[in-house]
């Protein structure tokens, strides 16, 4: 192969991982800091794409306006579910397993809940419209304006995430509960608050990714449990609690899926996803950028 050809490869790739990082970023979030494996994070992810074509095809809002009104809309519906859902599963039940436990079955309930949802108000048919798909010269090759925009938009949520983690005071608050909750506690930081906060935060994450993809691909009510399982993937990759690592995660399963497919078969990317899964998890369980 080319360089030229290299560069495109690994563009194509990069793209697709920075959606990949989004979506990862958000469910690390839940899962780093409260313990919550929130299986039906996908869903939610669903939703988002689904309000951004419905707003768009039928009122003719802007895609770009349904970022941060996506954002917003699956932030405050984080909120209701955790109130709902975990806040009581948290007071219920004895100890972190059983409630880690309870909480996945809830995720399941979620997950077909929403799905189901989906599916009785915008019918199992597959959705998409045309938006920016002029091509632009980048390097000496040409990649859809659509694509460059979702990946550049996808960079700055997950770096502005980062950032408001590393930076702020809530960021801090946010860490020292991921490294040590009860010690976090004993130092004043309010947990009652900040949980449904950062819960609110990871869905509104998932919105903003299905309002990116909404973009570029065609989306079904099916289009969640993938990206779910490859979030699982990128959490494992980076580590859990890890946010850089799952920036980096997403990313590097970006670039393997494009180079496996191009050297194998497209219809085994979920065979390379996995055989990275697995064997991240018998050579590095901590992650390859857990410190």
């Amino acid at each position: 192969m080319s360089a030229l050809a290299w560069f495109e490869l690994l563009a194509s790739g990069l793209i697709t991982g920075g959606i990949y990082a989004l979506v990862a970023l958000g469910l690390n979030l839940q899962y780093g800091l409260m313990r919550i494996l929130n299986i039906a994070h996908g869903e939610f992810l669903m939703l988002g794409a689904f309000v951004t074509w419905m707003m768009h095809t039928q009122f003719g809002w802007h895609p770009l306006l349904m970022v941060p009104l996506s954002f917003a809309l699956l932030f405050a519906l984080g909120l209701v579910v955790h109130r709902l859902c975990f806040r009581r599963l948290a007071a219920t039940s004895p100890n972190l397993d059983i409630f880690e436990a309870r909480g996945l079955m809830v995720a399941f309930g979620l997950m077909f809940l929403v799905q189901n949802l989906v599916s009785l108000v915008w019918g199992g048919e597959l959705r998409g419209y045309d938006f920016a798909t002029t091509a632009l010269p980048v390097a000496g090759t040409q990649f859809a304006a659509n694509k460059l925009l979702v990946f550049a938009l996808a960079l700055l949520f997950a770096g502005a995430l980062i950032a408001l983690l590393r930076l702020t005071l809530l960021g801090k608050g946010v860490r020292a509960l991921m490294q040590s909750p009860v010690g976090a506690q004993l130092v004043g930081i309010d947990t009652r608050r900040l949980h449904p906060l950062m819960f609110g935060i990871g869905l509104g994450l998932s919105g903003v990714a299905g309002c990116l993809l909404s973009m570029a691909y065609t989306i079904s009510p099916a289009m969640g449990e993938p990206y779910t399982v490859t979030a699982l993937i990128v959490i494992t990759l980076g580590g859990f609690g890890s946010m850089g690592g799952a920036l980096a995660g997403g990313l590097l399963l970006g670039v393997v899926e494009a180079v496996g497919m191009h050297y194998s078969s497209p219809s085994l990317k979920a065979l390379l996803s996995y055989t990275v899964f697995i064997a991240v998890l018998l050579a590095r369980p901590k992650g390859l950028f857990a410190k």
